[in-house]
């Protein structure tokens, strides 16, 4: 089974919201000729109690999924995994969802194995959360969106500034786009979610993968280079060997 954390953003709810609560469900396999996931496709949604107000989170998980294809071919497009008709009719499929309701977008984004490093940047160690699951423990952090997009334009900001490779900074800045397309009072949820069982729950419990890039920011911004280095190093080396995982046969 692929192990993956989730960043999620959540929509304050206005009490007029149609959406079902997503229930929690055994973990199934559901897939086509190219792909697996393991959620069913409803139209439901995530609600949690947040600072005194309810908080949604849709899952449009078919939306994800196209866009997961599509995004998949095109950072490997020499692959020749999917065929060329495929693609033609997932994009075709994608474009008439969003035609059909152009506020509908993407509120989940997943990664397998691991926490990509830019997503701390959107947090304060201060926000760390342990909470128990059927599995054991996880981490999850949340915070506003307003806070959160604040801190990814500063990283931004910081990492062109000092002269890193467009290929790096255009990944922040991808994640600053898409934190965009929510509303200042929007939440947004890093949630280690199953990629805590490759953890020890002393290592999560001790994890401290925000405070350390929140320090190589800083030093990176104070032009302490090697500084930043040694904290990116940390957090590159707890990372790595379960990310390292993505490529085990």
């Amino acid at each position: 089974m692929i192990l993956a954390a989730y960043l999620r953003a959540y929509s304050r709810h206005d009490g007029a919201s149609e959406y079902k609560e997503h229930a929690a469900a055994a973990v199934r396999l559901f897939g086509n000729d190219y792909f697996l996931w393991t959620e069913p496709m409803g139209d439901d949604a995530f609600s949690v109690v947040w600072q005194d107000a309810r908080y949604l989170c849709p899952r449009y998980p078919r939306l994800r999924m196209l866009e997961g294809m599509l995004a998949f071919n095109n950072t490997f497009p020499d692959a020749g995994i999917i065929p060329q008709d495929e693609l033609v009719t997932a994009n075709d499929e994608l474009s008439r969802l969003r035609d059909q309701s152009p506020a509908v977008r993407s509120h989940i984004l997943t990664s397998a194995w691991h926490v990509p490093i830019r997503w701390f940047a959107a947090f304060l160690h201060e926000e760390k959360e342990i909470y128990e699951t059927e599995q054991g423990l996880s981490v999850r952090y949340r915070t506003s969106m307003e806070a959160a997009l604040q801190r990814v334009e500063r990283a931004v900001q910081i990492v062109e500034g000092a002269g890193f490779d467009p290929g790096v900074v255009g990944q922040i800045e991808g994640l600053e786009s898409w934190l965009k397309r929510f509303s200042a009072d929007s939440m947004l949820e890093l949630d280690y979610a199953r990629v805590a069982q490759l953890f020890t729950e002393g290592d999560l419990v001790l994890d401290e993968s925000v405070a350390d890039t929140a320090a190589s920011l800083l030093a990176l911004e104070q032009g302490k280079y090697e500084e930043a280095g040694s904290f990116y190093t940390t957090i590159a080396r707890r990372w790595g060997r379960v990310q390292s995982l993505a490529f085990a046969n």
